[in-house]
């Protein structure tokens, strides 16, 4: 059997607080590009700098000269990115669908105002690495560096998940089957199920479809796929898959997969009073 353990607390990382609050922030309904395209709303949150490249300083975000994530022009094919640092019932009401990329740990207020979200209508997307892989500019330590390690136990347990981490696994970069579409990943995780719950797992036990209430939840247990330096040959169909699987193809019809149960989530709303982790 192999030896599993809980997830240690990490700091996160602080310079995306102030760049969110000068980006852009999208209604419900879709806007139009200068090309007359309408595009859906996106909500962004997360360690991974896919919006602000790895900006090393306030200066170098605004100017333009930080290195891009290649995963923003992916998404922007599609959607008006709304780039987000606290969540609060306010910030996610004017959205529909939300990507979380290696998040920090969420504060109490966060989990509380994520479920509810979820529960009335909206479609997450959440990457939740327990042991990142991919290079950064900046150094183990650095809070501009993606947090190292998954810390969502709160809110993935009340939906009925764990995620753990293999610590004998074989390091370096492979390949899964999700559902017949390649996904790279690299030290991933494993999704655990309780016993009532809702969601189906498949793609090795690294990806979880949840109902949760009048919305949907996709959860991958790794996050090599956004890797921003040298992604994996992969890297771009796997983010276009899983965008689509949850959110549709325009932003309109989630579930394209058909791999989540039939059952919501039955458990309660997430109670005000629990905690991060």
């Amino acid at each position: 059997m192999s030896r599993r353990r809980r997830l240690p607390i990490r700091a996160c990382a602080t310079l995306a607080a102030t760049m969110a609050a000068l980006a852009p922030s999208h209604p419900l309904h879709a806007e139009v590009d200068d090309a007359g395209t309408a595009r859906p709303a996106l909500a962004l949150m997360g360690t991974i700098p896919i919006y602000w490249g790895e900006a090393g300083d306030f200066d170098e975000a605004l100017e333009g000269n930080a290195p891009r994530h290649w995963a923003r022009a992916v998404l922007e094919e599609s959607y008006q990115l709304a780039p987000l640092d606290f969540l609060t019932t306010e910030a996610l009401e004017s959205h529909r669908n939300l990507l979380m990329a290696q998040p920090r740990a969420l504060a109490a207020s966060e989990n509380v105002a994520l479920d509810g979200w979820v529960r009335g209508g909206g479609r997450l997307l959440l990457l939740a690495d327990p042991m990142m892989t991919g290079a950064s500019r900046f150094a183990l330590g650095d809070r501009r560096r993606p947090q190292d390690v998954a810390l969502l136990s709160p809110i993935l347990a009340h939906w009925g998940m764990e995620l753990f981490f293999d610590e004998e696994q074989a390091a370096g970069p492979r390949v899964i089957d999700a559902a017949s579409h390649a996904i790279p990943v690299d030290l991933a995780g494993e999704l655990a199920l309780a016993e009532n719950g809702a969601c189906e797992l498949f793609g090795e036990e690294l990806v979880a479809h949840c109902r949760i209430g009048e919305g949907e939840a996709l959860v991958i247990a790794d996050a090599a796929m956004l890797d921003i330096e040298s992604p994996a040959p992969q890297a771009e169909s796997a983010l276009r898959f899983v965008v689509a699987h949850i959110f549709g193809e325009s932003g309109d019809d989630a579930g394209n997969g058909g791999f989540a149960s039939d059952s919501p989530v039955e458990n309660r709303a997430f109670p005000s009073g629990s905690g991060s982790d």
